[in-house]
């Protein structure tokens, strides 16, 4: 069973064809909301809103370590993260789909892993490649086959927000390699990996990221939720074919 995690603009899939909800209390506090189980594509799945139904939690603010641990005890197969990012490679246009395959944390002071206490063992898990590149190739075939076009690669640079990046902000993050900017993939993929589940995120470019293009001045917030809402119906799509 595949989990989806819906970010901004993406707090309930449509298409989901619900069986059952479940609150679940863990020991890292309650997740974003009740996981909600259901039918995608003809094929079974738990999603849940990580900014919580509503749309109410921050990224600062998200029990990331309830949400992956909510899912990991319910021995899905692999986690599937939406999410809206600012683009700032040319090619990452508003309403472009893409798949990152590797990561920059910019974040802090996010409870950031399950390995923390006295009464655990120090633990250094792998994390060369931040994305599961299987699952990863999974969502690429998806895209083939229903035709849906997708960046396939890029460099996620995750901020802390809520606030949006300044212009300055996102050339030192440019300069750093970063095609792309972000506030939850960090410490969910980081999470998603020291439970031992496979994590890919698919992100919709809402916006050129502070300083780039038509956002030079300002990002415009209500074209930005326009955009969004189009490439999660598309990014909606490209799930129910995978």
């Amino acid at each position: 069973m595949l989990a989806i995690l819906g970010g901004t603009g993406a707090t309930w899939l449509s298409g989901l064809e619900v069986s059952r909800r479940l609150v679940v209390r863990t020991p890292y506090g309650e997740p974003s909301g009740p996981l909600v189980f259901g039918v995608l594509g003809d094929r079974p799945c738990v999603f849940l809103a990580r900014h919580g139904y509503g749309h109410t939690i921050p990224p600062h603010r998200i029990n990331y370590r309830a949400n992956i641990w909510a899912l990991a005890e319910q021995g899905v197969t692999g986690i599937v993260a939406l999410a809206s990012v600012g683009g700032i490679r040319s090619q990452l246009r508003p309403g472009v789909l893409v798949l990152p395959d590797q990561l920059l944390d910019y974040t802090w002071g996010r409870q950031h892993t399950f390995f923390d206490g006295s009464d655990r063992v120090v633990t250094h898990v792998d994390f060369t490649e931040p994305y599961d590149e299987a699952l990863r190739k999974v969502l690429v075939q998806a895209a083939k086959r229903g035709r849906t076009s997708v960046v396939n690669g890029g460099v996620y640079a995750c901020m802390q927000g809520p606030r949006l990046e300044t212009a300055a902000e996102v050339r030192r993050v440019q300069r750093d390699g970063a095609d792309m900017v972000g506030m939850t993939a960090m410490p969910e993929a980081a999470l998603a990996r020291e439970r031992g589940v496979p994590y890919a995120m698919l992100a919709v470019v809402a916006n050129r990221a502070a300083g780039l293009a038509e956002s030079a001045d300002s990002v415009n917030r209500a074209d930005a939720a326009q955009v969004l809402a189009l490439g999660m119906a598309s990014a909606e799509t490209l799930l129910k074919n995978m």
